[in-house]
């Protein structure tokens, strides 16, 4: 069955939030004073692994996905490899390099020539990476995966014609925000406007500062799929002057 799509004033979207699941492994922390130290040790890139592990499974080795040009296989393949061979994960940031990357990970989705090559890599991804990766430090692995689990799973959860956004553990949500305040400048570099992002519980973002600027309003991971260029797919609302907010919604955002 697939899911609901909903705007997120929509008391759908807001019964789900409600309802729905919490994000495995993490529980609310309130009123100690070790809140802030065990909120700063816990560790969220496990079971966000655990959850894309699981809807790669679920969709299959065919299914459509928000990556240009990829199927699920592809993005098993571009998970696994990214860990297991230093070229690939380079060429996601190096462009002389994306070539090689791209031929790598196409290759591989080659392979998967049935159901259970496709489950086998998964689950390869699944175990984590190998003893020796530099990924096994916990900062780094943090630092790495976090926001690319979280968007790589909605990669697949989105790209069909009826989605909802999932209910996130409030300490997830925070995490992520986190994580898009670091790299908002760079996500948004291509735009020629100043822009804020705004979640809705408080927090504001100058990302980047002009003298137009547009206010980016939703939840953070609402707002990491728009950083990330899933623009057609995030459930974001806009604030500012209509010609500013039509330059956004034509710029090129992201990596």
């Amino acid at each position: 069955m697939g899911f609901l799509e909903a705007s997120p004033d929509s008391g759908t979207a807001r019964d789900q939030r409600e309802q729905g699941h919490k994000f495995p492994g993490t529980h609310r922390l309130r009123n100690s004073p070790a809140d802030v130290l065990v909120f700063q040790v816990m560790h969220f890139v496990d079971p966000s692994r655990e959850v894309l592990a699981e809807t790669l499974l679920a969709a299959g080795p065919d299914s459509a996905t928000l990556c240009k040009g990829w199927k699920t296989r592809d993005l098993a393949a571009h998970l696994y490899l990214r860990e297991r061979k230093a070229a690939v994960g380079l060429g996601l940031i190096i462009k002389s390099l994306s070539k090689a990357s791209d031929k790598a990970t196409a290759r591989l989705a080659a392979k998967l020539r049935t159901a259970d090559d496709y489950a086998k890599l998964v689950n390869s991804f699944r175990a984590g990476p190998p003893p020796l990766s530099p990924l096994k430090i916990k900062a780094l692995d943090e630092s790495s995966n976090l926001i690319e689990y979280f968007v790589h799973t909605e990669d697949v959860r989105r790209a069909v014609d009826r989605w909802a956004p999932r209910a996130l553990d409030e300490e997830y949500s925070d995490a992520l925000w986190d994580e898009l305040v670091k790299r908002a400048a760079i996500l948004y570099r291509g735009v020629d406007l100043g822009i804020v992002l705004v979640s809705p519980s408080g927090p504001r973002h100058v990302a980047k500062r002009a003298p137009v600027s547009v206010a980016i309003v939703g939840e953070p991971g609402e707002l990491l799929m728009h950083a990330h260029g899933r623009t057609r797919h995030a459930l974001v609302t806009f604030e500012g002057q209509p010609d500013a907010v039509a330059l956004l919604q034509s710029a090129e955002v992201g990596l």
